[in-house]
């Protein structure tokens, strides 16, 4: 995946109702300040200046929200409507996402569940950061999961790292970047929850890339897989050395695995059944309770600003 500019948007679904992008790494979805030269909103307005619609913010209803350094599939509604039903989804916990990443290190077991509570990180000079339960300054912890599916072993420029997928199935502010990091095998590149001592200032990018999304909604099943950006014929300095589990049967697996039921709530994002295939399962960590007043009241608010959704 070549760096991003204003013409090279790529497209990976597109409906009367949908957009889903290849979004670059390095590349804000929106910014209101003039120092931003290059947004995905930017992106947009160049590629589709006939689908941008004054009545919202930023001229695009973004259904959810990538980190600056992440990149991949990024679902954009094309309408109030379309937006609505992909927020309920969001809402409903039926959305399907999928994600892949080089992280420091060989990942022992094949396949781990990380389940540590997240929490904002009150420590001065950390108040844009999240950190995990327990630790010193942990704000508010909720609990998180994240199922990790280990891909290949192989090193990257000489240091040992393994290609894993990653599935959460919470959706914390930088959970997935959190988890690996609690885990002992932060994502490579990723200057805030990686390994100290200018290691991590010397790959090009964060490796995190959103590979697979589905958007169930009730008039069209959003479903969209980017390409795998972590190939050694892509980046010389990644060098896969044993095989673990293909890639392509995991891919096959999520587009096989049924949507949750919105109807009886389950599965849940706790529920095993809603994990990746695979042995053994922890029993489920937490439950959906019935939605609070002050959940339903920043419903409502998404619903009437149509702003990126909150906690993902």
């Amino acid at each position: 995946m070549e760096p991003g500019s204003v013409e090279n948007l790529s497209i990976v679904y597109r409906s009367s109702d949908f957009l889903v992008v290849n979004k670059h790494w390095d590349v804000r979805i929106d910014s209101k300040t003039w120092r931003e030269t290059l947004t995905l909103q930017k992106q947009l307005r160049h590629r589709f200046p006939e689908l941008a619609d004054p009545d919202t913010c930023y001229g695009f209803r973004f259904c959810h929200q990538l980190d600056f350094s992440t990149s991949g599939a990024l679902c954009v509604a094309l309408n109030k409507a379309a937006a609505g039903s992909a927020y309920r989804c969001f809402k409903e916990r039926r959305v399907t996402k999928a994600y892949l990443a080089l992280v420091r290190g060989h990942v022992q077991d094949s396949q781990v569940t990380i389940s540590y509570a997240i929490g904002r990180n009150s420590t001065e000079g950390r108040a844009h950061t999240m950190c995990i339960e327990g630790t010193q300054g942990c704000e508010n912890p909720k609990p998180s999961l994240t199922e990790l599916v280990v891909l290949e072993h192989g090193l990257y420029a000489g240091d040992p790292v393994s290609k894993v997928l990653l599935k959460p199935l919470t959706g914390r502010t930088h959970q997935l970047r959190v988890h690996c990091s609690a885990l002992g095998h932060p994502v490579v590149g990723d200057l805030t929850y990686g390994q100290a001592a200018g290691r991590e200032d010397q790959p090009f990018r964060m490796m995190l890339h959103a590979l697979y999304l589905r958007i169930p909604t009730q008039a069209e099943c959003i479903e969209a897989c980017t390409p795998d950006p972590f190939l050694p014929s892509l980046d010389a300095c990644w060098s896969p050395h044993f095989l673990v589990q293909p890639l392509d049967q995991l891919v096959q697996a999520l587009r096989a695995a049924p949507d949750p039921d919105p109807m009886d709530r389950g599965p849940g994002p706790c529920s095993p059944s809603a994990l990746l295939p695979g042995p053994g399962r922890p029993p489920p960590l937490c439950t959906n309770p019935p939605e609070t007043e002050a959940q339903r009241a920043s419903c409502l608010q998404w619903l009437s600003e149509w702003t990126l959704e909150p906690d993902n």
